[in-house]
């Protein structure tokens, strides 16, 4: 679990709450239509932009930015090296162990391809074609919570013109002002509440969390191609290290 997510949502959130008890009532933050217009307001904006299973799916994507995959490249820079030297010395057949015990599956893919005797340019080609189906999926995911983003604030200022409507249309009626004023403000409040708040961090998590998916399946299929190829070793191994940051390239040489 991403700890770092989970705490800055909590913490953030606690202290605008905090905030709101600290100047008096809770209950006058909490305004019925306020929420309608805003969170339905979103809601039904970003389905008119997606399909139903792209809106399921950012709901859902949104567990990625607290619970990520870990995908280490570190130790594909040792793992790969060993993997082309046991191809070149007994052929790619003898592969097909380590491909059962790999628990990645674009991992375990390429290494039956390799096994099977799929040339390089069929299985560049084809790891292309997955990644690039990869990447379209987190796009849609990303695309829609960016929608939160875009949208919610824009809801929250259609609220305050609404709220500045109805108060000025009735502004010979002292008590219908207090009302109107409350849908003014508290919709700008949840617009910026849901897009700085919530989705922006997820957002900026998915995107954080999709780059490094997608540095790992570029690592692997470096390493796959150098096998492929029959290339040093040696070679295969600085392929996959030139993708890391420079410190920790710095720390695996001098390992």
């Amino acid at each position: 679990m991403d700890i770092a997510t989970l705490i800055g949502l909590v913490g953030a959130s606690g202290l605008i709450i905090w905030a709101m008890g600290s100047a008096g009532n809770l209950g006058a933050f909490v305004d019925v239509p306020s929420l309608i217009i805003v969170v339905g307001g979103t809601i039904a904006v970003i389905l008119s932009r997606h399909t139903m299973a792209e809106f399921i799916g950012h709901l859902t994507g949104a567990v990625k930015a607290f619970m990520p995959k870990s995908q280490p490249l570190e130790p594909l820079v040792e793992m790969f090296p060993e993997l082309g030297t046991l191809a070149r010395r007994e052929g790619m057949l003898a592969l097909e162990p380590k491909a059962a015990e790999a628990s990645e599956r674009f991992l375990k893919q390429g290494l039956m391809m390799l096994v099977d005797g799929t040339d390089e340019a069929k299985l560049s080609s084809r790891l292309r074609t997955e990644m690039d189906a990869m990447d379209r999926r987190h796009g849609a995911i990303i695309a829609a919570w960016q929608g939160w983003i875009d949208v919610a604030p824009a809801m929250g200022m259609i609220g305050t013109l609404v709220g500045l409507v109805q108060m000025l249309g009735n502004m010979s009626d002292p008590k219908s002002i207090g009302p109107a004023m409350a849908v003014a403000l508290l919709t700008t409040l949840y617009g910026a509440f849901i897009a700085n708040v919530i989705a922006g961090p997820i957002t900026n998590k998915l995107k954080l969390y999709h780059a490094e998916e997608m540095i790992y399946r570029e690592a692997v299929l470096t390493g796959l191609q150098g096998i492929a190829r029959g290339d040093n070793p040696r070679v295969i191994g600085d392929g996959i290290l030139a993708l890391l940051p420079p410190a920790v390239q710095a720390k695996l040489v001098k390992a």
